[in-house]
């Protein structure tokens, strides 16, 4: 067997000097009291001989001080290597028995809430954004330019046909811009000038006992003055009523009504009170006409137009 090397320890000492390490280290009362102050590592060396020699081991000072120095300079201590991902990587794994269920059962709970949140809000959400979207490209130009078309095709007025064109304009040009509540709005509107073209009927005054005929009114901006209206209504040729759109003129309320009050000159209204005052009947009721496919009424009495809708 080779020689050890001029000035190599041989192994025995150094596997010695590491027992010494090991026997210092566990011993960590000692190293703090042995170690601390002047003459130290004398003292340790005496110490050390005296652990050795109560197990029956000889141990040269040479060892002993090799062993010694070995601590000071850490040569033998184990240093932990930086945390890095791959440790932790390890350590991760070496200790899923520990975290594992509660991480899988954390791992359920969140997929279950995202199911939920997903299914209940952003799922509508999104199906409402897909039927607005084929609302206003596709929904809303077809009707538009339907109603349109039943306009044009009902009526010869032009104030009804210029009212439409406009209505399709502006309810295309929302459509396109994303407006969906004004696109909505003039296709309503179309709708409603569609169904007043349609509207046949005829308006009279209400004729019947114990129910006003005509009203007189103080209107609140003129107290000296007085506003005279007939109470009319709409009937279709059959007698039934026919429900219109009117607008008040004292507070601009518009209601679809088959009654209002029409208003009328001070002579227009004395003439049917002194006809109801002489026998309890109006002799002629029928005032207007309103013919499909036009949009105003003929009247055969003297009106502004004007309407209140409560008396």
């Amino acid at each position: 067997m080779p020689e050890a090397r001029a000035g190599a320890p041989a192994l025995d000492e150094t596997m010695m000097a590491m027992d010494v390490v090991d026997t210092i280290r566990h011993a960590e009362r000692l190293v703090e009291r042995e170690l601390s102050g002047e003459e130290r590592q004398t003292r340790l060396r005496d110490r050390l001989r005296e652990i050795y020699a109560s197990q029956g081991i000889e141990v040269s000072d040479a060892v002993l001080d090799q062993g010694i120095r070995a601590l000071e300079e850490q040569r033998f201590a184990y240093v932990a290597k930086g945390q890095g991902w791959r440790r932790s990587l390890a350590v991760a794994w070496a200790t899923r028995g520990r975290w594992g269920k509660a991480a899988l059962a954390g791992l359920g709970v969140l997929v279950i809430g995202w199911g939920i949140w997903h299914f209940t809000v952003v799922a509508p959400r999104q199906r409402e954004a897909a039927a607005v979207t084929r609302e206003l490209q596709q929904d809303l130009p077809r009707t538009l330019r339907a109603e349109y078309d039943r306009v044009m095709a009902g009526t010869q007025d032009a104030a009804a046909r210029a009212e439409a064109q406009r209505l399709l304009a502006e309810g295309e040009a929302a459509a396109r811009a994303g407006h969906l509540t004004e696109a909505r709005a003039r296709r309503a509107a179309l709708i409603e000038l569609t169904d007043r073209l349609a509207a046949a009927y005829t308006v009279r005054i209400v004729n019947r006992p114990g129910e006003p005929s005509a009203v007189w009114r103080v209107p609140a901006s003129n107290p000296r003055a007085r506003n005279y209206y007939l109470i009319v209504e709409a009937v279709d040729r059959n007698g039934r009523p026919v429900e219109v759109p009117v607008t008040s003129e004292e507070d601009s309320r518009t209601a679809r009504t088959a009654r209002w009050g029409l208003r009328v000159s001070e002579a227009e209204f004395e003439r049917v009170r002194q006809d109801k005052l002489a026998d309890g009947i109006i002799d002629q009721p029928v005032i207007g006409q309103k013919a499909a496919g036009t949009l105003d009424t003929q009247w055969t009495v003297q009106t502004t137009g004007g309407a209140i809708l409560s008396w």
